[in-house]
């Protein structure tokens, strides 16, 4: 036994070492506080390394993944290879390999969870804010979203736009230009005031369409990562999404919130016309299953160009309307759970309220 532990000894201070990765983890999630407390340093750890990966000009984290696919595959390959040829040691070889892809395998877990999943036990915006999401009367739905309209007609002749009357910014000039979506908005809450970097393109944006995916926060590189295949029209808004995971809010429907918030007090129109569409269509959503007479004489007063980038939109993302989409939205669901969202994905619609209450 004594000789079996040494020969293993490497893949057993390991799993030492990943004990005390979940004990931390663990900690985290034991109340407000702690949560608050590693929350604070896994912050500003991720600022640091973020520096290194924002030197380079594409999606790091796209390609840790792809390496990690092919590292278990290839470990897979030598597992196979020593169980056929290490005769007469094929359980201690398996054991050798398996317990190392466990390990790999808890170790990208583990690093997520105290580098994101303890930031869901953390204070959020609305404690940081005092804007509280609360119940709203369909009058009050109604009236903020007339206003979210009657600013979509305002903003959206100003927006370029093709032959065919859909939103055409340069995606370039939305990636330039979205280092100061916040600058106004961080004036009004300060703890939302950072410094920003220019968000990545995904490389792999078709396959994450294909999962519903229109961006996400790596904790690992610090990266912000945008699906730059959907329509151009949510990207500035969508880019304030995940700019606002950046600032450590892990709550996807106060993010939602900070998008809209942030884009629509943008100086920049293109951002501004982004921000009033994406909460135009959670409004109105809200609206429709709240009164349906009420939503018909809102949408009657859309303008055409923006009824013509939600009938893009609707377009793009019908043709992704399939398993790996419901698997994909399924499991992060789950996931969403696991952290304590107990709503799951259908906590999004909590930004209506917010929005309500804000605006």
């Amino acid at each position: 036994m004594g000789a079996f532990l040494r020969r293993h000894r490497a893949v057993h201070i390991w799993l030492v070492g990943l004990l005390a990765l979940f004990g931390v983890y663990w900690y985290g999630i034991s109340s407000r506080e702690a949560a608050d407390a590693v929350s604070a340093v896994t912050q500003r750890v991720k600022d640091g390394y973020a520096r290194l990966w924002y030197l380079f000009p594409f999606s790091v984290v796209e390609w840790f993944y792809v390496a990690f696919i092919v590292g278990i595959v290839v470990w897979l390959a030598v597992l196979l290879h020593r169980v056929r040829t290490w005769r007469g040691r094929r359980l201690e070889a398996a054991y050798g390999c398996a317990m190392g892809i466990l390990c790999l395998s808890l170790t990208a877990y583990g690093l997520y969870c105290v580098g994101w999943g303890v930031n869901y036990y953390a204070g959020g915006f609305q404690e940081k804010s005092g804007v509280y999401a609360r119940p709203v009367t369909v009058e009050e739905l109604e009236r903020v979203t007339l206003y979210f309209t009657e600013k979509l007609e305002e903003t959206s002749p100003q927006v370029p736009r093709d032959e065919r009357g859909i939103f055409a910014a340069s995606r370039e000039d939305i990636f330039s230009d979205s280092t100061t979506v916040y600058r106004n908005l961080s004036r009004e809450f300060p703890f939302l005031a950072r410094e920003d970097r220019v968000p990545k393109k995904m490389f792999f944006s078709r396959l994450f369409s294909a999962m519903n995916f229109t961006g996400f926060y790596s904790p690992y590189t610090g990266e912000s990562n945008l699906n730059i295949d959907s329509p151009a029209c949510l990207l500035p808004a969508n880019i304030a999404h995940e700019l606002a995971h950046q600032r450590g809010i892990a709550s996807e429907q106060e993010c939602n919130f900070l998008a809209i918030a942030a884009a629509t007090s943008s100086e920049n129109v293109v951002y501004q016309y982004s921000g009033y569409l994406m909460g135009y269509i959670q409004l109105s959503n809200a609206l429709y299953r709240a009164d349906r007479d009420r939503w018909a004489a809102v949408r009657e007063l859309l303008p055409a160009g923006a009824a013509a980038d939600l009938a893009d939109h609707s377009a793009y993302w019908a043709q992704f309307d399939g398993l790996t989409a419901r698997v994909s939205t399924k499991i992060y669901d789950s996931s969403l759970k696991s952290y304590g969202q107990a709503d799951g994905i259908q906590s999004y619609g909590t930004v209506v309220d917010l929005l309500v209450a804000y605006f």
